[in-house]
């Protein structure tokens, strides 16, 4: 019987020199370990190909290479090692190694007021890449939150006083008759406008340390109006009050999350992006601000 062996075409050289930046596979189903979950993520893994004429790389020693994340909770080390093995799977073929990581991270959040809970899901990106002894890793979550607007919220008194104006005009002042007017839509006759907002901070990791539940809670509390999972209306009416004591632009709110993001000592840099999704316009409203980037 006569045996034939595979044909290896990946082994011949290109027709064309040309070195590549990356090469792999993107969109691999993964499961990965982190804040004592196993969560579903996404896997992009690639590696440069340095060389100009070298095709066909060893894709499924990629592969193999990530399973070492299904077991290990998420660290810099841990993806340092994962890259480290890329680059010896592809020895002579490529300097660079690259992955990224996206899943969803899921957490339980009080309401303001009531015993109430739910789940609030945060998308998170890990970018990590390795060249010989250059190594980072960027950590990127998206963040929403409610934003009321100051100019709104202004325009909106100005509308009040005016009514209040008109219907109090004699100078003798009836208490009870005041407060029935200030809980009704004859005297509050206009409200501001707030709308879903949506932070997207990207940083980078100083060193081994990857607090994801920090930075998501830091983030928060800089702008004190997180969005809310269960509620009753007492949770509600706090929600409410928060919002109007806490009014901000686009602007506001990348500064407050600019000047949080500064005191974490394990983030060497970072990038701000925040999107204020209009209520009164069909188009959104965005400010960025980098540090050390």
């Amino acid at each position: 019987m006569t045996s034939f062996s595979l044909p290896d075409i990946a082994a011949q050289s290109s027709q064309h020199r040309l070195p590549l930046d990356w090469v792999g596979m993107s969109g691999i189903a993964l499961p990965v370990q982190h804040g004592g979950q196993t969560l579903s993520a996404h896997a992009d893994a690639g590696v440069s190909l340095d060389d100009g004429v070298s095709r066909g790389i060893h894709m499924s020693r990629l592969y193999l290479a990530l399973e070492a994340l299904e077991h290990e909770a998420l660290s810099p080390a841990l993806l340092r090692r994962t890259l480290e093995q890329f680059l010896l799977s592809h020895a002579g073929l490529s300097d660079t190694a690259y992955l990224r990581l996206s899943f969803d991270h899921m957490l339980k959040r009080p309401a303001l007021i009531s015993p109430l809970s739910g789940w609030k899901r945060y998308p998170v990106t890990l970018d990590a890449q390795l060249n010989g002894e250059m190594f980072h890793v960027e950590l990127s979550v998206h963040i929403p939150y409610s934003s009321t607007c100051p100019c709104s919220a202004a325009l909106a008194r100005q509308l009040i006083q005016e009514q209040f104006a008109r219907d109090f005009a004699e100078p003798l002042l009836d208490r009870q008759a005041i407060q029935q007017w200030l809980g009704s839509t004859a005297g509050i006759v206009a409200t501001p406008h707030s709308q879903r907002s949506q932070a997207r901070l990207r940083v980078r990791l100083a060193g081994d340390e990857l607090d994801l539940i920090g930075l998501i809670d830091h983030a928060e509390a800089a702008l004190g109006t997180a969005v809310q999972t269960a509620v009753k209306r007492a949770d509600e009416q706090a929600f409410a009050l928060a919002n109007g004591q806490n009014l901000m632009f686009c602007e506001d709110a990348a500064r407050r999350l600019h000047l949080a993001l500064r005191q974490l000592e394990w983030v060497s840099g970072f990038e701000v992006r925040v999107e204020h999704a209009e209520s009164l316009h069909a188009h959104d409203a965005v400010a960025v601000s980098r540090d050390r980037w």
